[in-house]
Formats: C-alpha cells, sequence, structure tokens
C-alpha cells in the first residue's frame, strides 16, 4: 500500500540489516496477516485463549507449556520476575516497592551482558532482578559461571545471539548442568534463533523467542518451557506483564505464525549466496571496494555480503557511505557493527534480486559524485 508512505510523508526502505526492530523486523505472510485480522474482529476470553493457544504451541514444539507475549524484551522482563516472584501473591502485587529478600540475583555471563537495541540489564531490572556477571568479557567456563551463584541467585540467564561474545563462553549445555547441580532455573533468550526445540531439549527450564525475526510473526514473542515457570510467567499478567500484554491478535498471529513456521520450507544459506553472487561480483568491479560472503558468527545457517570498503581510495569514510545511503530518497539499512573496521554487510533475506541492483547502483552512484537515491 504505496499510499501509506505518501500520506504519512513517509520513505521507503530497503532492509540490508535483517530482522531489525528499528525497521519493523519482518513481513508476515498471508496466513499470519488473515489470522491476525480474525483476532482483531473477534472477542475472546483472554485467560481461555493464552492458556490453550499456549498449550497449543507447546504441542507444537514438545514442551510442557508456553504463553505469548508482547516482545522477547518483554520475555525476559517477565521470565526474570516469574521466577524471583513465583507464588507470592504479595509480591507480585508489591514487587516494584518491596526490599527484596527472597532470591533475586539473575546470574550472566559477562560477555552476555550485551545492548542488543536496550540492555539486557535493563530487563532484568524491570523484572526485580539484580544482574550478576559471572566470568569475564572474554571468557567465562562453566566454572567460573557456577562460582558466581549463591543462595541469592534467582537464575542463570543464557543470551544466544550474535550480539554476545562468542570466544571461550560456555555452551547452552553447560549452562543447563550448572543450573541442575545448584538447582536453579536456566533461562535462555534466543530471540533470533531459527531452532524453536533445541534449547528446551537441552534442558532449559524457560526459552524466549522474539515472534516477529525468523518467525516472521506480528510484533510479539514466545515464552516456552517447563510448566511450573511457565505458569509464574503467566502470572505476571497480574504484576509487571499488566503493562506489557499482548493483544488477541498478536497472540492468534503468532500461533498461526510459529505452526507456519514449522512446516514452510526454510531458505538456505546455500540459497542466500546464489541470490547475493551477481551482486558480489558487481561490486567487485568498483574501485576501492571488495565484497565476499560470509557466515553468521553465532552459527545460524545465514550467508550475508561482507562489503569491504578502501577508504583512502573511495574518498568517503564508511560512517559516510552508510549514512548517505541511509538518508537517501530510498533508506537503505546495512549492518554495521563492523563500521569501524571499514566493513558494512548486506543480509539479503529480506531484499529482493531488484533491491540488489538498486543497492548497487547507489553504491556505484555515490563513489563516481553522483545524486544518491
Amino acid at each position: 500500500m504505496s499510499s501509506i508512505y505518501e500520506k504519512y510523508g513517509l520513505k521507503q526502505v530497503i532492509n540490508a540489516s535483517g530482522r531489525m526492530t528499528i525497521l519493523g523486523v519482518s513481513t508476515p505472510g498471508e496466513e499470519v496477516v488473515d489470522t491476525v485480522k480474525y483476532g482483531l474482529n473477534h472477542y475472546f476470553e483472554m485467560k481461555d485463549l493464552v492458556n490453550k493457544t499456549g498449550a497449543y504451541i507447546a504441542g507444537l514444539l514438545g514442551s510442557e507449556d508456553a504463553v505469548v507475549v508482547s516482545c522477547a524484551s518483554a520475555g525476559i522482563a517477565q521470565a526474570v520476575a516469574g521466577v524471583i516472584v513465583k507464588d507470592n501473591d504479595w509480591l507480585l502485587e508489591n514487587l516494584h516497592a518491596a526490599p527484596l529478600t527472597v532470591p533475586h540475583d539473575i546470574v550472566v555471563p559477562k560477555g552476555h551482558n550485551v545492548n542488543y537495541g536496550a540492555p539486557v540489564g535493563t530487563m532484568v531490572t524491570l523484572g526485580g532482578g539484580r544482574l550478576v556477571e559471572a566470568g569475564y568479557a572474554n571468557e567465562c567456563s562453566a566454572e567460573q559461571l557456577s562460582a558466581a551463584i549463591t543462595p541469592q541467585t534467582a537464575a542463570i540467564l543464557y543470551i544466544k545471539s550474535h550480539h554476545c561474545v562468542q570466544k571461550s563462553h560456555l555452551n547452552v549445555e553447560q549452562a543447563v548442568s550448572v543450573a541442575r547441580k545448584h538447582g536453579v532455573p536456566l533461562i535462555v533468550d534466543a530471540a533470533a534463533e531459527e531452532d524453536l526445540r533445541r534449547y528446551y531439549q537441552y534442558g532449559a527450564d524457560l526459552v524466549i523467542y522474539s515472534g516477529a525475526k525468523a518467525i516472521e510473526g506480528p510484533t510479539s514473542g514466545l515464552v516456552m518451557g517447563r510448566r511450573q515457570p511457565v505458569e509464574w510467567v503467566k502470572r505476571q499478567s497480574m504484576g509487571i506483564g499488566r503493562a506489557m500484554k499482548v493483544g488477541k491478535e498478536g497472540i492468534l498471529g503468532l500461533t498461526q505464525a510459529i505452526e507456519s513456521y514449522l512446516t514452510q520450507e526454510k531458505v538456505t544459506g546455500v540459497q542466500m549466496v546464489e541470490k547475493m553472487t551477481p551482486f558480489i561480483s558487481n561490486l567487485n568491479g568498483l574501485n576501492g571496494i571488495t565484497a565476499r560472503v560470509v557466515w553468521d558468527p553465532a552459527g545460524r545457517d545465514i550467508a550475508r555480503a561482507e562489503i569491504k570498503l578502501d577508504e583512502a581510495v573511495i574518498g568517503y569514510t564508511t560512517g559516510d557511505v552508510v549514512q548517505a545511503l541511509k538518508t537517501g530518497e530510498i533508506a537503505i539499512y546495512f549492518r554495521g557493527y563492523k563500521a569501524n573496521e571499514s566493513i558494512i554487510e548486506v543480509d539479503v533475506r529480506s531484499v529482493s534480486v531488484g533491491q540488489l541492483d538498486t543497492i548497487y547502483a547507489c553504491i556505484n552512484a555515490l563513489l563516481a559524485g553522483e545524486k544518491k537515491a
């Protein structure tokens, strides 16, 4: 509906950065859109809807229970609040004001204490937790994680993300072993991960996903796991979760998106490479640019185009190139995590072949000193 761009004076966007919140994350398929519309146009007993869609999702994923929340960040906050408050009715209503005498430390590997668009610690604090770092920025072993656990520990939080330090950090299975040894729950934030069963099968008590990233649902989140801790998360709808509530359309939309996601054929990294090969070849024909295929550092089956800029040759800093393409008539967004190394990346999952041609044309025009698109 191009008139929406015109009506509000919005720019059209080419999203070459991936499933990013700042660009609206993803574009759900027709089945999901139809389900969201149905949800918007009908009434439900909300508690019944929450419980029965949660049970349905749990059946699809092989977990004991699940609950749809408003987003993955809300999932972290409510999971933290859930493992702190548990079944305490008074604390449920007074978490914001009560001096906490119950265990409320949330132990996180230091290299997982990242800003993914908001700080992990903010979500922990919203849930009433106190973030405790284990290990070092470049190292966290199972022994170092274990050493950080005390009688005040309410849970271990493991962030599975490309934002986190990958070097010399324990894996999820090792974190499960530590959690079991100390009798504390393990919460895994797997917001952008593509495997919806793996971390629960490893033994995590609660696993959190973004509904709008890999799953391509509406803005929403999923918390799945063991029955008791999921029930604690559900109870937060009468506590901090009230400020994070998800509507009926989001609940139904994500449930359908998960069902569709599990049955639809996935685009593989090899297919991504095939799609971007002509684009990379064209870029390598430009003076001062070297392009190649790189793979997702967190181990997902995602291939991207890496563009290395020789700033002395092209006459622009990498930051200037990123900013110029972002502020053109069509806003082109790249992955800029390595801009300080004169590198930008193109994530092709949400980009058409025609849009890749547009990106190349805009880069070529910029380097030639022409008016950018």
